[in-house]
């Protein structure tokens, strides 16, 4: 079975896991604890953060260990668009209609319970993101702009410099949500600009369940979480020690892997594609052709159901996905795709294929498992 729903999810290291089992079994103490268990915690939950604040480019304190991507996302434009309205009674908020999950539904949190206005910059049919449209939807009450680096469905990635910069000039706090774009691309907060950056360690080679929020400390930031005051009082509950050593761990590997496997990949994904679309019948690449993942190729196929596709590629030995896995189970077309003006009916033909730094060899049998399956599905 080859597995190339990566974007979803990814085995967890062998190195990650070696690293992080001395502290589920021998220091597997609470880190506020004041003996010698729950001090070697302390210790290594102190390094790991800062070992992610060296990849993110921040400082130590900064980083705010989470429980994956999703509640660091949730922290990032709840926490700083709360604390925003209540120090300078900002209540706007902009974001792109092709973000995750996690960032379009806390904002609408804002809208129902916290009377927050937020604008959606629309994109282009690939995806991109216009500095002008963004500059155009900034208010002077704008709390924050929040948005991805890199999208989890079709790959495109944006030009967060160029798009931070124009908040920064406002003075308005950006966050990034970096999930899908650790391992492949550059997280130094300070080359791109942001303030806040949001990882999950399932998607890098860490277990599901670890993820960060990193936010610079000038940025003030309302918890979501109230209790002992762990993480500087910004995410209370006992941390995750074990979790943060692995995202610690995976996350350094990434990058040190990051710019041969990036370009190697990009190359054989680059082959893959064109393949595919020369070889099956109705194919088309969505998102943008060059400034997408190396490790992300998807397409729409004309005529068929994606659903379908996707079980014909199983029965060849391919697993992959229609998109998101947070929205699997839902008979709704991709929102992403809608909003880069893809018909509903056409969206729901969508097929995406992720890969691991790993992959050395030619995709050509997949291209060819693509074409056999999506001639089964429409021979139906």
């Amino acid at each position: 079975m080859l597995y190339l729903d990566n974007a979803a999810t990814t085995p967890v290291r062998r190195e990650v896991l070696e690293a992080m089992m001395p502290f589920l079994t021998r220091w597997f103490g609470n880190p506020s604890s004041h003996h010698t268990v729950g001090e070697a915690a302390a210790d290594a939950l102190a390094d790991a953060r800062a070992r992610v604040a060296r990849v993110l480019g921040m400082r130590a304190g900064d980083v705010v260990f989470t429980s994956g991507g999703t509640e660091a996302n949730n922290l990032a434009v709840k926490g700083i668009a709360i604390a925003a309205q209540q120090r300078r009674g900002a209540r706007h908020i902009v974001t792109t209609p092709i973000e995750h999950e996690s960032i379009l539904e806390s904002a609408d949190y804002l809208a129902r319970v916290h009377a927050f206005d937020v604008t959606h910059v629309p994109v282009d049919e690939s995806g991109c993101l216009d500095p002008a449209a963004v500059a155009g939807a900034l208010r002077d009450d704008t709390a924050l702009l929040s948005f991805g680096y890199a999208n989890n469905e079709v790959g495109t990635v944006q030009d967060v410099a160029a798009i931070a910069a124009i908040a920064r000039e406002r003075g308005i706090p950006v966050h990034v949500d970096a999930v899908q774009a650790a391992g492949w691309l550059p997280l130094s907060a300070a080359d791109l600009g942001v303030d806040a950056i949001s990882i999950a360690g399932h998607k890098i080679g860490a277990p599901k369940g670890t993820g960060a929020l990193a936010v610079r400390g000038r940025v003030p930031l309302e918890p979501l979480l109230h209790g002992g005051g762990q993480e500087r009082g910004r995410r209370s509950g006992t941390e995750n020690v074990a979790g943060a050593v692995a995202l610690a761990t995976a996350l350094e590997l990434a990058e040190a892997e990051r710019a041969e496997a990036s370009a190697r990949v990009c190359a054989l994904r680059d082959a893959f594609i064109a393949r595919v679309l020369a070889t099956v019948p109705g194919a088309a690449l969505t998102g943008d052709p060059v400034r997408r993942l190396p490790g992300t190729a998807s397409f729409t196929f004309a005529g068929t159901s994606g659903e379908a596709v996707l079980l014909e590629l199983e029965r060849r030995g391919v697993v992959s996905s229609s998109g998101s896995a947070c929205a699997a189970g839902s008979d709704e077309p991709s929102h992403v795709l809608v909003a880069m003006g893809v018909a509903p009916e056409v969206a729901q033909t969508a097929v995406r294929f992720t890969f691991l730094h790993d992959v050395r060899q030619p995709l050509d049998a997949v291209a060819d498992a693509v074409a056999a399956s999506v001639a089964a599905v429409l021979a139906y």
